[in-house]
């Protein structure tokens, strides 16, 4: 199937028209769009990754696990270096990004110095056919009322001609020389911007066909370089994910390494403080001094209930103190409940 190029299909039966070349040029223009898009894309996504890169960089240097001792501590360790190794490949990133960007607006720009000595070019010509074209048609009406005026002129001198009116018929004659003379100027004049018109029209389709191949060309160097910028693009994201999962590896390594036990074992060796648990406390009476030697008693429990000594003997009732005597008891208490 033969290709379809733009300098096939980019005309426009007025020769005055520049419908066709138009139409590439807004074509050529949403390219430039497209491109500045682009450019502003890749831009805007390494802000957004240098910022990504810059807080998680703030987020490692926070504390995590300051007083996490042995293997785990390791690990977190592990863990937060590979997250500001992360932050920093994101760092990389942004700047690769900015650098596809720089040399798409470099491309754009090129593309655009190029295009404008031929769209300047083609201005020009576009200028000055039309020009010829509205000299070319002016000398044609003007030819068209020269020649009405000669024929004109013939009939008058023509139904003139058996006339006794030897001036009049001379003036008719000389007006129609007249006239004659002047169609024949305007028929050269005309056929000379015919010719000159002609050769305008040949430089500018010789001009038209040449910007059409460079536009082509350009439009099939702006789509293959926004399609390497985009593939660029994707594959730089893909090695960062890489890269990041390579990072993240050596965190998981490190958890692997993260022994259970010998964190145990390793905060007991370093912090134990006795074999021996502490000997239970026993409860001491207050008043005897006594101690339990099964502990305290319940805690809601009173003391134990007071207890008298045997009756007193009634023939023993005269004492020379007069009182009475009391029974010694170790368990008696004055306290009552």
């Amino acid at each position: 199937m033969k290709n379809l190029r733009f300098k096939d299909f980019f005309w426009y039966p007025d020769l005055t028209s520049t419908a066709g070349y138009d139409a590439i040029i807004q074509y050529l223009s949403d390219g430039k769009r497209t491109c500045k898009e682009v450019e502003d894309f890749m831009k805007a996504r390494a802000s957004i990754e240098e910022r990504y890169a810059k807080d998680l960089l703030g987020l490692s240097k926070k504390v995590c696990g300051h007083n996490e001792m042995n293997t785990l501590k390791r690990s977190l360790d592990m863990f937060k270096l590979q997250i500001e190794n992360v932050s920093l490949s994101h760092l990389q990133l942004a700047q690769s990004m900015r650098e596809e960007a720089k040399k798409l607006e470099e491309f754009k720009e090129k593309q655009r110095e190029a295009r404008k000595k031929i769209e300047q070019q083609m201005d020009a010509f576009h200028k000055q056919k039309s020009s010829q074209f509205k000299r070319t048609m002016d000398s044609k009406k003007a030819y068209e009322q020269k020649c009405r005026d000669k024929e004109e002129a013939d009939q008058n001198m023509n139904r003139n001609t058996n006339t006794n009116n030897t001036k009049l018929v001379e003036k008719l004659h000389l007006k129609a020389q007249q006239a004659k003379q002047n169609a024949e100027e305007a028929d050269k004049l005309y056929q000379h911007n015919i010719i000159n018109l002609g050769k305008i029209r040949d430089d500018w389709l010789k001009e038209h066909i040449n910007a059409c191949e460079i536009f082509e060309k350009q439009s099939a160097e702006r789509i293959n370089f926004l399609r390497n910028t985009v593939w660029t693009h994707l594959n730089q994201l893909s090695q960062q994910c890489v890269t990041s999962d390579e990072l993240y590896e050596e965190v998981r390594r490190s958890l692997e390494q993260c022994d259970i036990q010998e964190d145990v074992e390793h905060f007991v060796n370093l912090r134990r403080t006795g074999e021996k648990p502490p000997a239970p406390v026993v409860y001491e009476n207050f008043y005897t001094g006594q101690m339990s030697p099964t502990g305290p008693p319940p805690t809601r429990l009173p003391p134990p209930a007071v207890r008298r000594g045997p009756l007193p003997d009634p023939t023993q009732n005269n004492r020379d103190d007069g009182r009475r005597p009391f029974v010694e008891d170790e368990d008696y208490s004055v306290i009552q409940y």
